[in-house]
């Protein structure tokens, strides 16, 4: 097959533009580089209605709908969130200080670990209850943690290079967050290639980094898959960051003819520049059995079905497999408080290109499987016994959740299901009290580059300070769910995972849970019911933090 006819001329005059401007960037001081973040931070929130509303739009609702929240809450907020993020580590570098204090680098258990979140004072505030800890790699000390942080502004600066964001189409922050870590966390400039399924969001993102147009250390292009494999493959390329799925990976660097595989097994890339990767799989949630009360089982469901049903399951991230105890009485109840919640949410379709396909094989492969949402979507397939089902050994980028009955859950996680991505562990206080030691074996060993102790993984994608990425070990043969980590405002090195944790139960109930918080229902709970005003009122606090401006924050929260 012949390889459609692309115009290269505009590629080429981007990356012609951006070679030129790499060495400025490399040696524009740090005091500029946090003055132009400064001054992007007001563009975000110029643009932050506008981008969520296109975002709304192309997903088939109005800018009011409930479902609009995520929209907010994947597109401005997270972009301001990461940039807060970046300004709290430059800031410190500027002034002085190590990246991370002290303090927050320690070992227990004979593994080097680093909190990470709450960063500041705002955060205590804003997600109370909520914690953030990475751990390294087996072997790293904490004065290498130390010393190796932040290499970029402490004697290790990169070389002038260009680097190539492939962006992904299903959040609308994703290119944006990654073309940030290039430029400050690896110092390489960037040429963003839009996905086309939301390549709406191109002038958006123009006007917020407007700046670095200007100067020529960002260049957008459109295009497809041609011109992302010639970008790729361009002399003029130094290093590549995509996300997506493990199929773009390979057909960029074994291609996609006869002699693609004979390629991969003998490990004969087409294309051999660095390159790093965020690329999804089977996202498990794990329930462990507990004294749960009817508001635990009514809360967890809600916290479930948000991780499925945020963005309609097109989400690298979302949950696909439910692992739920076999024996726990209350098994049975929380899949029904899952329907009840599934049932109850406002009408919205599965708009990623390919979905309707790929839930209709769900529902062919499971003819007894229930769908709870308008057409063939919000599958639920209640009880999986075969490890080789389609719901356990791909991904399916939809909404359809299926469960799985286990006694213990965290080999099968580990060898049973694709990718390494991110996995969420709910569990009850007084469970983790009286079984703590098997509680800590659970968390350690959960092969995950994010683990979200009763708290959606995916949390760890928007917080800036979290690194993001896949459980290291993969390969480029073996790509998995990708290798490197991105959103990583510290620019720590060494890193295993992140571990994250959030109150078992919102307040004031968490006091009589063991997990005492501040914290109301999430803003993020697809259940929330004034989640678009809190999240429009914490992307202008984000932007501007002000004392004054916490009050309706606290107000439109306790009411959700």
């Amino acid at each position: 097959m012949t390889a459609p006819a692309i115009d290269t001329e505009p590629l080429n005059q981007a990356l012609a533009e951006l070679r030129e401007g790499a060495a400025s960037w490399t040696t524009t001081p740090i005091a500029e580089r946090i003055a132009l973040l400064e001054r992007l931070m007001p563009r975000i929130v110029d643009s932050a209605a506008d981008m969520a509303a296109a975002g709304a739009r192309a997903k088939g609702y109005g800018p009011d709908s409930p479902w609009a929240a995520e929209d907010w809450i994947g597109a401005p907020w997270a972009l301001a969130q990461n940039v807060s993020a970046c300004l709290h580590v430059l800031r410190r570098i500027a002034a002085g200080k190590d990246p991370v204090e002290a303090g927050a680098v320690h070992v227990r258990d004979g593994r080097t670990r680093v909190d990470v979140f709450p960063a500041t004072g705002w955060d205590t505030l804003l997600l109370n209850g909520f914690t953030a800890q990475v751990w390294m790699r087996s072997g790293i000390t904490a004065q290498r943690v130390r010393d190796r942080a932040a290499g970029e502004y402490r004697g290790r600066p990169g070389r002038p290079a260009v680097a190539l964001v492939l962006g992904a189409g299903n959040v609308a922050a994703i290119t944006a967050l990654d073309i940030l870590h290039k430029l400050y966390a690896e110092g390489q400039v960037v040429v963003a290639k839009m996905n086309p399924v939301n390549a709406y969001l191109r002038p958006h993102f123009e006007h917020v980094f407007a700046e670095f147009v200007a100067r020529g250390w960002v260049r957008f292009i459109d295009g497809g898959a041609a011109e992302g494999g010639y970008l790729a493959a361009h002399e003029g390329v130094d290093a590549i960051h995509v996300t997506g799925s493990d199929r773009t990976h390979d057909a960029i660097v074994w291609g996609t003819d006869e002699q693609a595989a004979e390629r991969r097994r003998d490990d004969r890339p087409l294309i051999g520049k660095p390159f790093t990767s965020e690329l999804g799989g089977v996202s498990p949630c794990i329930v462990t059995p507990g004294p749960w009360s009817a508001a635990d089982f009514r809360f967890q469901a809600e916290h479930i079905v948000t991780s499925k049903m945020n963005n309609s399951g097109h989400n690298c991230i979302a949950s696909q497999i439910l692992v739920l105890p076999r024996e726990w009485d209350g098994t049975e109840r929380l899949l029904e408080e899952i329907r009840r919640v599934l049932r109850a949410l406002p009408p919205r379709t599965d708009y990623y290109p390919g979905a309707a396909q790929r839930l209709g094989a769900v529902l062919e492969a499971h003819p007894q499987a229930e769908s709870h949402g308008e057409g063939d979507c919000r599958i639920l397939v209640p009880d999986i016994a075969d490890h080789d089902d389609m719901l356990i050994t791909g991904e399916v980028f939809g909404s359809a959740l299926g469960v799985v009955r286990l006694p213990h859950a965290v080999d099968f996680a580990n060898d049973e299901l694709p990718g390494t991505l991110g996995a969420t562990l709910i569990v009850h206080p007084r469970t983790e009290k009286d079984h703590r030691a098997a509680v800590e074996e659970a968390v350690a060993g959960l092969r995950y580059g994010t683990l979200g102790v009763n708290c959606w993984s995916a949390i760890g994608f928007l917080l800036g300070y979290t690194p993001w990425g896949a459980h290291p070990g993969h390969t480029r043969q073996d790509i998995g769910s990708g290798i490197g980590f991105v959103h990583n405002a510290f620019m720590l090195e060494d890193i295993e995972k992140t571990v994250l944790r959030a109150p078992f139960a919102p307040t004031p109930r968490g006091l009589f849970t063991g997990s005492p918080s501040l914290s109301p229902r999430p803003p993020y709970f697809v259940t929330n019911r004034t989640s678009r005003t809190t999240i429009e009122r914490v992307t202008r606090f984000t932007a501007a933090p002000g004392i004054a401006k916490l009050p309706a924050v606290f107000v439109s929260a306790l009411r959700g």
